[in-house]
């Protein structure tokens, strides 16, 4: 009879490898073109829609983050101003991570509400509710 430690290695050696994803929400990249002095970005009414979110505060805060001018037109942005899109990138993840995913569970399963001039989250998964500090 093999003993216990020989059973176990024997075991671990011919498990499958587990594949671990850290996230089930991916936010899109910012799809768009640079155009003489302006950065138009083409899906940012997808990204905004992807976020559940209403595209003119998301863009907003963006534009606020970044410092410079820009507008919605119909369903594309058009910033003022030569902007990497890595830098469209990291502000929206920003934004994601401020209105978007729960402080308690992670996860991005949140309803956002302005009550006065507080804009709190609420989570759909674990139920948290949390105001969110950021003037916009």
């Amino acid at each position: 009879m093999q003993d216990y430690e020989a059973l176990l290695d024997k075991a671990k050696t011919e498990l499958p490898e587990v594949k671990e994803t850290t996230e089930r929400f991916e936010i899109p990249n910012v799809r768009g073109h640079v155009e003489g002095n302006k950065t138009i970005v083409s899906n940012f009414h997808q990204i905004a829609t992807h976020l559940r979110r209403k595209p003119r505060h998301l863009l907003k805060f963006i534009l606020k983050e970044l410092a410079t001018p820009g507008e919605l037109k119909q369903k594309v942005v058009i910033f003022g101003s030569k902007v990497p899109a890595k830098r469209i990138n990291d502000k929206i993840r920003q934004y994601a991570d401020t209105f978007l995913f729960c402080k308690e569970c992670q996860k991005p399963d949140t309803k956002l509400f302005k009550e006065g001039d507080i804009y709190y989250i609420r989570c759909q998964a674990c139920g948290a509710r949390h105001s969110v500090y950021a003037k916009i």
